[in-house]
């Protein structure tokens, strides 16, 4: 009769080789990746998150992340634009695989491969772009940016660019000091023509106060008396109002003696 000890020796070699043929057959794929099969080189399935099993050492697993991605420019970048400005910028870039298949097998590492072409757009459109588009239009130029990029990411390598932003654009310290007293100089000239403005407001408005003073002379009466009422509220002060008639015949009466003076001399 076979004892324990005498089967042992078969047991431990049946444990062995389920270990070498069993753990590398199991593969846990997480909830936000894509596991690509290759069977001998050429790709058998995708598989879905969760337990998998493969032919060890026949199939090859690899594991695509389906995740956004984030992209930071390590350095800012020297760029020169349409109108000879050097600015140093600073960008980031969002991105995602949709399609694991050819994330794999149409690009050998895809993530640094979206991160260079990312950085050569980013040196060509900002390049063509003059400073004041990139300084006022900068939501045109991001977009730009991400249709360039996500044109040549997403059909072949399977790799959809969501987002592109420049962050900031930083001006040698002479151009932000001339850019300054362009400001300043801009208020100034606003600041001119709404003075401008105002005065020649006023006086289309006094020319229409006297051209209805001169149709209707009572009016002149009603605002001398409105003057006075104002002039009444004011403390300490006393006021004797005489008739504009009055005052009229006051003034002709010194003009035609100034005039007998000029005329006996």
């Amino acid at each position: 009769m076979t004892t324990l000890f005498e089967l042992l020796p078969w047991i431990t070699v049946a444990l062995v080789t389920a270990l070498v043929f069993l753990v590398p057959a199991i593969k846990i794929v997480q909830q936000y990746e894509r596991g690509v099969v290759l069977r001998l080189g050429r790709l058998v399935a995708t598989r879905d998150p969760g337990f998998n099993l493969i032919i060890p050492y026949v199939d090859r697993m690899i594991k695509v992340d389906m995740r956004t991605l984030t992209w930071v420019l390590k350095e800012r970048q020297e760029i020169i634009t349409r109108d000879n400005v050097t600015v140093h910028v600073d960008a980031v870039v969002y991105f995602n695989v949709f399609d694991p298949v050819k994330a794999v097998l149409n690009v050998e590492d895809y993530k640094t491969a979206t991160e260079q072409l990312a950085l050569t757009t980013l040196r060509s459109v900002l390049g063509q772009s003059d400073l004041d588009e990139l300084l006022a239009h900068r939501d045109r130029v991001n977009e730009r940016l991400r249709e360039i990029i996500d044109e040549h990411t997403e059909e072949p390598w399977g790799v959809r660019v969501s987002l592109v932003e420049v962050k900031d654009a930083l001006l040698p310290e002479a151009m932000q000091r001339a850019m300054a007293r362009q400001a300043e100089a801009e208020r100034e000239k606003r600041a001119k023509i709404i003075h401008a403005e105002g005065e020649y407001a006023a006086a289309e408005t006094l020319k229409q106060a006297a051209d209805i003073i001169a149709e209707q002379p009572i009016s002149l009466q009603l605002r001398y008396l409105q003057a006075l009422v104002e002039m009444a509220g004011e403390s300490g002060s006393t006021i004797i109002p005489l008739p504009l008639d009055l005052l009229g015949g006051i003034a002709q009466a010194l003009k035609g003696a100034g005039s007998q003076g000029e005329g006996s001399e």
